[in-house]
């Protein structure tokens, strides 16, 4: 097994359960805002979340839940503007403290920092949503640690595709072989394995029953993990 060189990890669901009470609250708030009677509640929350992007999502829900709205003028330019206001929303419910971080997450940074393993970022999520995340749970400042963060729309094609992977390790110009990624989906866990990257899981409460077939291993969370045992010291 090659030395590990960097970690790198998805963002929602992954460093913080922030699925169920932050975004999905925060596209609530962007559909009363803009007159839509949308309510994604709990379990409707959790099928959508096998689209992956925000935007992608919100069409996904128009054209099989509200197809009048779907067949709007205008419609690419209401998703913009409904995931834009959800992005502000959401970032001010992080920004409130109300999303902290999975157990063993701030603990594992600390220690790849310690050891000079190298950190990066491959999300589908909004840059600011990142950021957001980063500074309000680990430090001010605390994106500035990662090296390198795919975020958002800069490859077209999201998980499960393996292009964000791709993107990232080509910037931090290093072969997947030394990189661990840590995912908590079965869309993140392919997008990683198709990019050539070992790949650890920790399932949360939307993503236990998936498929994690491939993956290093399956964890509930990284409370009990240290670096040295991802490592097999």
């Amino acid at each position: 097994m090659h030395p590990l060189k960097a970690l790198i990890f998805d963002v929602d669901g992954t460093l913080a359960d922030t699925e169920r009470d932050g975004h999905r609250p925060a596209f609530n708030a962007a559909f009363a805002e803009h007159g839509l009677d949308w309510v994604w509640d709990e379990a409707l929350y959790g099928r959508l979340l096998a689209i992956t992007g925000g935007k992608e999502r919100i069409r996904h829900y128009a054209e099989h839940y509200a197809p009048e709205t779907a067949a709007r003028p205008g419609f690419d330019a209401l998703v913009k503007a409904l995931h834009a206001a959800k992005t502000a929303h959401y970032v001010r419910l992080v920004g409130n403290g109300r999303l902290k971080l999975r157990p063993g997450i701030a603990r594992l940074i600390a220690e790849a920092r310690q050891a000079g393993i190298r950190l990066a970022i491959a999300t589908t999520t909004s840059p600011e949503n990142v950021t957001a995340l980063l500074e309000a749970s680990l430090d001010p400042g605390a994106s500035s640690w990662f090296e390198v963060i795919g975020a958002g729309d800069v490859v077209a094609a999201k998980k499960p595709a393996p292009d964000i992977y791709i993107w990232v390790l080509e910037r931090l110009k290093l072969p997947a072989s030394t990189c661990l990624a840590i995912e908590d989906s079965e869309n993140g866990l392919s997008s990683a394995r198709a990019a050539g990257l070992r790949c650890l899981v920790t399932a949360n409460d939307y993503t236990c029953g998936q498929d994690f077939s491939g993956a290093l291993a399956v964890l509930d969370d990284l409370g009990q993990t240290s670096l040295d045992e991802l490592l097999g010291r």
